[in-house]
């Protein structure tokens, strides 16, 4: 009974009450009354109000902060920017010059963009954002160089070789590839961690429909066979999809329609990580007879299995390197390290010569 008189005696808490102030609930009617917005209570709750959207609102913009915002104008504008409107706005003589980019590889892209814009082509680049940050970066200091081919991949995930999220990377180059092809350009497309000592389009000999670059270690001599090499222990070839150069023919199409085939019937699974290049090879074992192929000077374009590990080779062929892959090796660190062992980090001192500038 005492009990239930002290619940009625006990006032009501108002829910309007300031909850910045250090005053003691009280029965005056002044703590019952909602707060005035011109009132001093009213004026500090504003002013709390501005100061914390001051602070988190200017993060909204960032790939790190995970709430929902209205886009600012610009990135609106390259969310609408479509792959046809970005291929007129790069392509040079009816070319564009490809590459497929998330934001842990950015430092990778400038490397590979430094060495492009020696050799005067990186008006021809065109940078296919993997996600939105990588979208946002390019086109914020290079206005019109980067598309978005939805859907867009974690900005913060860097895939590694033979995991999923790899494959799922890769596998959407040859659909990339072929509408470009759809629209009437040729296309070269480059993985990034590549560095150009000279132009490869002065390489690009006759009018075939695609032009490749062997994977094998194996020294061939000087003078060796443009066609494409003989089948090797798995019943296919061993060519790299690192770099390629395609010409919009029948034969360049029906090449990349049979690669987007072969991963759809070879798709990632946990017994077999595959990645995108043995797809590449069945679809040009398949279509060999019906797709004129050219494969690439070994000495312009070695491999990094052979450029990086036979010194004797490398001095044999001096002059003759064009581009320089840097695979045969995992991870980032790694890859970054054996450029600069071999001169070939530019991003170190020579920002200022590629078109983003130093990253930061």
């Amino acid at each position: 009974m005492a009990q239930q008189q002290f619940l009625h005696q006990r006032p009501i808490q108002n829910p309007f009450t300031n909850p910045f102030s250090s005053s003691p609930l009280s029965n005056s009617s002044a703590s019952n009354r909602p707060i005035s917005l011109f009132s001093r209570n009213g004026l500090l709750l504003l002013l709390a109000l501005l100061v914390i959207l001051g602070v988190f609102l200017p993060w909204a913009g960032s790939p790190l902060f995970p709430f929902p915002n209205r886009l600012s104008s610009s990135q609106s504008r390259w969310r609408d920017y479509s792959l046809s409107q970005a291929a007129k706005f790069v392509a040079k003589n009816g070319t564009v010059i490809v590459c497929a980019v998330s934001y842990p590889y950015l430092p990778f892209l400038n490397n590979w963009l430094i060495s492009v814009s020696r050799q005067k082509h990186q008006d021809q680049v065109l940078v296919i954002a993997e996600d939105y940050a990588t979208l946002y970066k390019v086109n914020d200091k290079w206005p019109g160089h980067a598309v978005l081919i939805p859907p867009a991949f974690d900005s913060q995930t860097a895939h590694k070789f033979g995991s999923q999220g790899f494959f799922n990377f890769t596998a959407r180059r040859p659909q990339h590839l072929l509408q470009i092809l759809e629209l009437g350009y040729n296309v070269m497309y480059n993985d990034v961690d590549m560095v150009w000592l000279q132009d490869p389009f002065q390489y690009l000999e006759g009018k075939h429909d695609a032009y490749f670059m062997d994977d094998m270690t194996a020294i061939k001599p000087l003078d060796h066979s443009h066609a494409l090499p003989p089948p090797g222990k798995k019943g296919r070839t061993y060519i790299c999809s690192c770099m390629i150069f395609l010409r919009p023919t029948n034969g360049a199409k029906l090449l990349m329609k049979k690669w987007i085939e072969e991963l759809q019937t070879q798709p990632w699974s946990r017994a077999k990580k595959a990645n995108d290049q043995p797809g590449f090879n069945w679809a040009l074992n398949k279509t060999a007879h019906q797709v004129d192929l050219y494969l690439l000077s070994q000495a312009a374009f070695p491999t990094g299995g052979l450029y990086f590990k036979n010194s004797t080779w490398v001095k044999e062929t001096k002059g003759k390197h064009v581009i320089i892959h840097n695979n045969y090796i995992v991870g980032f660190e790694k890859k970054t390290k054996r450029f600069r062992d071999f001169g070939l980090w530019l991003v170190d001192d020579h920002a200022s010569e590629s078109p983003l500038g130093k990253l930061e």
